[in-house]
């Protein structure tokens, strides 16, 4: 703005000079004009040569602060193409370490496979010695065992004379080492029959019931099912009893038991068949 104010007033003096000249001549006051024209146009080159150098200074200062800026963008770019490959080898390094772990869990899968099947090797193995051991001490016990035929025997004799004590005691051993025979269940008759002398019913229908299930061709069967229906009653089991009792006479219809049977169910009222309880008609 200042510069072209000074250049109009600059063009105005000239106009003024220009016409005065050829009218007046040269005087005093043109010569003191003239001069002043010359200060302004050398005041007025002076400032257009700042004003170039100062142009110049900020058009420098533009450039360096191009330059940076671009250095700072390239610095910006250099770091984030420098992060991007971080992320992309630690993603690569990450799927690295699941494949890893992976394979560890893999690994340790079939181990505890392995060890399981071990220790189911090493129970059957534990479970067979045991096996062994029982049979190994059972042999060894009926080696030292009277003959069967001597214990039964000794057995049968003390239950007749009354020693309840040591036939119990017999009997078991008889059972205990030579359970498998049929005179085995002959010996838990014999021992439900204490039992049920003694009142223990509930211990007599069990010692019945191993000769009813184990031993049911045995000689002794019609008897335990006829005395566990007697028990059943004294234990106040009805149904229960009456159930057996008519079990005796279906199964062994000619044999002394089931005449024993009709007549305790005769004595209760009750019919010798059905499902139920119910008193024979009078």
């Amino acid at each position: 703005m200042r510069i072209g104010r000074y250049s109009s007033i600059f063009g105005i003096v000239t106009l003024l000079w220009a016409g005065l000249t050829p009218a007046w001549g040269v005087s005093k006051e043109i010569v003191q004009l003239q001069t002043q024209v010359q200060a302004l146009q050398d005041q007025m080159a002076q400032m257009k040569q700042s004003f170039d150098e100062r142009m110049g200074v900020m058009q420098h200062l533009v450039e360096q602060s191009t330059d940076n800026v671009n250095k700072v963008a390239a610095s910006i770019a250099n770091l984030q193409n420098t992060l991007q490959k971080q992320q992309a080898d630690q993603g690569s390094h990450v799927d690295q370490l699941s494949g890893q772990i992976q394979a560890l869990n893999d690994t340790l899968d079939e181990l505890k496979a392995r060890l399981a099947k071990v220790s189911k090797q090493l129970e059957d193995m534990q479970s067979a010695q045991q096996s062994l051991a029982a049979q190994q001490a059972q042999q060894q016990a009926q080696a030292q065992a009277p003959p069967p035929d001597v214990l039964y025997n000794n057995a049968l004799r003390d239950f007749n004379a009354g020693k309840n004590d040591l036939a119990t005691q017999e009997f078991n051993d008889y059972i205990k080492f030579y359970p498998n025979t049929d005179l085995a269940g002959n010996s838990y008759f014999y021992l439900a029959d204490m039992e049920y002398r003694q009142g223990n019913f509930q211990k007599a229908v069990k010692d019945y019931d191993q000769v009813i299930q184990n031993f049911p061709t045995g000689n002794k069967a019609p008897s335990a099912q006829l005395k566990k229906g007697l028990a059943l009653l004294e234990l106040g089991q009805t149904e229960d009893g009456v159930a057996e009792l008519r079990h005796v006479i279906q199964r062994y219809p000619r044999s002394s038991e089931a005449l024993q049977a009709k007549e305790r169910l005769r004595k209760m009222g009750v019919s010798t068949t059905g499902t139920t309880a119910k008193k024979a008609p009078q």
